[in-house]
């Protein structure tokens, strides 16, 4: 299955990584569909070449036409989000026709911070590090999206619990 592939190799080429999005919402145990898959990383050259070597590995492409090595110049990714809006490198798979990885490059939330409170979920064998309850919630009030706002609304009440 792709994604105990990337998750294992994500492990494997040792990069800092958090799980966010629906795929978060889900391990923490509100019900939601989708494919595609969001993480946050270590902002820092290190971390970004792992990344990309990871990719590579994985014959994952830029949604947009760009060099892959694009992702490791931090300078560039600043550039592109401040007078392009892009908030995430997308990657996709050749393997599941429609899935991307959405990396986001600079959240609203410490990443070292959410990194220390990160949960993480043994899934078939494979170590996933997901973003805390209350980061996730966090990221999704920063975003607002009609989604955010309903994934919000769930992760409150299986906080509760």
């Amino acid at each position: 299955m792709f994604y105990l592939k990337l998750f294992s190799a994500l492990d494997r080429h040792k990069v800092d990584y958090l799980l966010i999005g629906g795929l978060a919402v889900s391990l923490h145990g509100v019900e939601r569909a989708t494919m595609d898959v969001d993480i946050t990383v270590a902002m820092n050259p290190v971390n970004l070449n792992a990344l990309i070597e990871l990719a590579k590995e994985l014959e994952l492409k830029p949604v947009l036409p760009v060099p892959l090595e694009s992702l490791s110049d931090i300078a560039l990714l600043r550039e592109w989000q401040a007078n392009r809006h892009l908030e995430a490198f997308a990657l996709r798979t050749p393997e599941l026709a429609g899935v991307t990885i959405d990396v986001l490059l600079f959240p609203p939330v410490d990443f070292s911070g959410m990194m220390a409170r990160a949960v993480r979920f043994d899934v078939a064998g494979t170590e996933i590090k997901v973003v805390s309850i209350d980061d996730l919630i966090a990221l999704k009030r920063a975003v607002s999206r009609p989604i955010d706002l309903s994934d919000i609304e769930h992760l409150e009440r299986v906080k509760a619990v």
